[in-house]
């Protein structure tokens, strides 16, 4: 799905909507890790609450991932793995996630759920940034001797994770991006128009 996209079929109009209504996208006045101020927030790991949306979301990654060629998905700790177990189950695809500790004790497993080494697995996330979470669980799965070619995201925030992966031979998809979003909730009036004109500068501002 390319920026030029709008948001016009039904589905993902009620699935964007649906994570204004349920704070996973906020407005307002926030700092954020990196201490920067910023007037957007975007906190996924609130599609927990919601079982409803949740599987809206599942179903929204179903049409980016028939197409691809894989084996199973792998999830990635913590925010994405309900969202890659909702997939599973709409789906019907085996599923794994990279531990973000190994364990110390048992199997002292790097990767959870079944695999075997040579099959291709999709990393499934909830949100790209700048990539840095996505290369790190793509060096455990390779190192465990899967093969990676896909990243398929919610939530692409533009801030150069498409990018990098690509320079490193992967393709990211996502649902949506930040940008359609916003123009979404402008043209249904969903977001007063000062918020979204501040956190368009934001991000522009924070992307250079």
């Amino acid at each position: 799905m390319t920026d030029i996209f709008r948001i016009v079929n039904h589905e993902l109009s009620s699935l964007a909507d649906g994570l204004l209504l349920a704070g996973c996208i906020k407005f307002g006045d926030f700092t954020l890790k990196s201490g920067l101020k910023s007037p957007l927030y975007i906190d996924l790991r609130r599609i927990i609450s919601f079982p409803k949306l949740l599987e809206q979301i599942a179903a929204a990654y179903l049409p980016i991932l028939r197409p691809l060629s894989f084996d199973l998905i792998a999830g990635l700790p913590y925010a994405a793995i309900p969202i890659a177990t909702a997939i599973s189950l709409a789906g019907n695809y085996s599923m794994i996630y990279p531990r973000k500790e190994v364990k110390t004790y048992g199997t002292k497993a790097e990767i959870e759920g079944e695999f075997h080494a040579g099959e291709i697995a999709l990393v499934i996330d909830d949100l790209a940034t700048t990539g840095g979470s996505k290369f790190e669980a793509i060096e455990k799965l390779t190192g465990a001797g899967l093969i990676v070619k896909d990243v398929v995201v919610l939530v692409d925030r533009q801030s150069g994770a498409k990018e990098s992966l690509e320079q490193a031979g992967y393709s990211m998809y996502s649902v949506f991006t930040i940008t359609q979003l916003l123009d979404h909730w402008e043209e249904t009036g969903k977001v007063s128009k000062d918020k979204l004109e501040a956190t368009r500068e934001f991000l522009k501002r924070s992307n250079v």
